[in-house]
């Protein structure tokens, strides 16, 4: 392992309005499963080489949260769900960037601009590359989803001993209709189960933000107290 940067950077606020946020980050290069793990226990998640966790001093809306896999129990709906996407084939392998890729994330946020007003600025291939290709080490994976010869979403996931972390998850608006968000969440629940993994890791919950304020709709969940330093011990609650 070898971190080869540590400092925070403030910032407006990605999640509230009128708001700034204070992130420190951790750049590793080789990161090991197990720090990689010990990392995410303590509320931090990772694009690429960058390790990060909201250090904001008055405010503490953003709240780590993990799913028990173990004692979630699907709903008929969203067996629904499940049950409507029988024709979508999925494939799990290491992270990877082709044109393909970037044209469908930049038709998602392009759509995503003007569903929820999300800022768009183009992507450029080494972006996406330093975000969700680089430095996967042995824990990195991409879920490609198709419909015939048609890539429409591509889950970004970590792979760790106790749980999955979920990274990001992009789709085709044009396929709306199979609720694919919703569907690879649930697929990332199926894994879980299957390997006996407690943990869905599902970043950062804030309860005013409408992107993030889903995630309490998966229970049962545990959120993280504080935020513990490398050295302590994480109590979620």
């Amino acid at each position: 392992m070898n971190i080869l940067k540590e400092f925070s950077v403030d910032s407006k606020c990605s999640y509230l309005p009128n708001k700034n946020q204070s992130t420190y980050y951790k750049i590793i290069s080789e990161c090991s499963l197990s720090y990689c793990e010990e990392l995410i226990e303590l509320g931090y998640r990772r694009f690429g080489k960058m390790y990060f966790r909201p250090i904001c001093f008055d405010c503490d809306e953003c709240k780590s949260i993990k799913i028990d896999v173990q004692n979630f129990h699907f709903s008929k709906s969203q067996r629904r769900v499940i049950r409507k996407a029988s024709n979508i084939k999925s494939y799990i392998q290491k992270p990877t960037i082709s044109k393909t890729h970037l044209e469908l994330f930049e038709k998602y946020h392009l759509f995503m601009k003007d569903k929820k007003g999300w800022e768009y600025s183009a992507s450029s291939v080494q972006s996406y590359y330093n975000s969700f290709v680089d430095a996967h080490n042995e824990f990195g994976y991409e879920v490609l989803y198709y419909i015939d010869n048609t890539l429409i979403g591509v889950d970004l996931i970590d792979i760790l001993q106790n749980g999955v972390s979920s990274i990001y998850f992009y789709y085709d608006p044009d396929y709306e209709q199979y609720s694919l968000g919703k569907l690879s969440l649930y697929n990332q629940i199926m894994f879980a189960k299957k390997s006996q993994k407690k943990w869905i890791y599902l970043g950062y919950y804030v309860q005013e933000c409408q992107s993030l304020s889903y995630k309490s709709q998966y229970k049962p969940y545990l959120t993280l107290q504080g935020r513990p330093d490398i050295y302590e011990n994480p109590i979620w609650q």
